[in-house]
């Protein structure tokens, strides 16, 4: 667990960054006695918590909350003060917790022990998969190019089912459509897998695809997809579709129109 805690004030930092390490002695914390230290801190690091005094010079707590959820909206903000008037403002940026001073580590660890976001210490999915709109993959937050178009189109068919398994003779009627199954075809459905597995093994993420005797499909476990997050009915996806999946593709059309459907768009 990453952990910041930022004060203006010498002895009130010190004061709170013993707590916080008193209260979760395993967790990673840094005391910051600026507000753009801390700043430049999170924009390269993924801070599970913030303590945050809400009044500092130049700026306070409050705006420094708005920065942070604007870099990870499911940054653990906890107030830290010794004025109860501020709680009501506080509390319209829907912090995880509010602690009021002196700080103590059983107060501390009873904000760890009711986060708004818990931290489960699962790392982060590698390859986020974005279907709503066009087609596109990235892999730690930059886009992957793949070789050629045929082998993204065959990435994303294979997004498309699921986890399901797919043949050849499967692949073929989707992508190739009305081509017939010849030797021709199926030496371009091989090439075309080898270039997905060339341009996945570039990124060091060739694990994402199962492969057995004629058939190949994706492991879901090993993928962030809007797609699949709709299906599971997390509000923020269902709230980011606005009728196009996939839209760089023409067989997705059924998929598409069956999510409208769900949602009655």
């Amino acid at each position: 667990m990453i952990i910041i805690a930022v004060d203006d004030e010498r002895r009130a930092l010190n004061t709170l960054v013993q707590a916080v390490q008193n209260a979760e002695p395993d967790a990673d914390v840094t005391g910051f006695g600026s507000v753009e230290e801390s700043l430049d801190f999170a924009k390269s690091n993924k801070i599970d918590v913030a303590f945050l005094d809400i009044q500092m010079p130049g700026t306070n707590g409050l705006l420094f909350a708005m920065s942070l959820k604007e870099i990870n909206p499911k940054t653990n903000i906890v107030f830290v003060t010794g004025y109860s008037q501020f709680a009501v403002d506080a509390m319209e940026l829907h912090p995880s917790g509010y602690v009021m001073k002196p700080v103590t580590s059983e107060k501390i660890e009873f904000e760890l022990k009711n986060l708004r976001f818990p931290v489960t210490g699962e790392p982060d999915k590698r390859v986020k998969v974005q279907t709503f709109g066009n087609f596109e993959v990235f892999t730690d937050g930059k886009s992957l190019k793949f070789t050629s178009a045929r082998s993204k189109e065959l990435f994303a068919y294979l997004i498309d089912r699921r986890g399901t398994s797919a043949t050849p003779v499967e692949i073929a009627a989707v992508i190739w459509e009305d081509k017939p199954y010849d030797r021709s075809l199926r030496s371009q459905i091989q090439a075309a897998i080898s270039e997905m597995m060339k341009s996945l093994k570039g990124h060091g993420i060739d694990d994402i695809i199962i492969r057995s005797w004629n058939q190949i499909a994706v492991d879901k476990s090993k993928i962030s997809c809007d797609y699949y997050d709709m299906l599971d009915m997390i509000p923020s996806a269902i709230n980011a579709y606005c009728g196009e999946y996939m839209a760089n593709y023409s067989w997705a059309e059924m998929t598409a129109a069956a999510l409208s459907s769900r949602l009655n768009l």
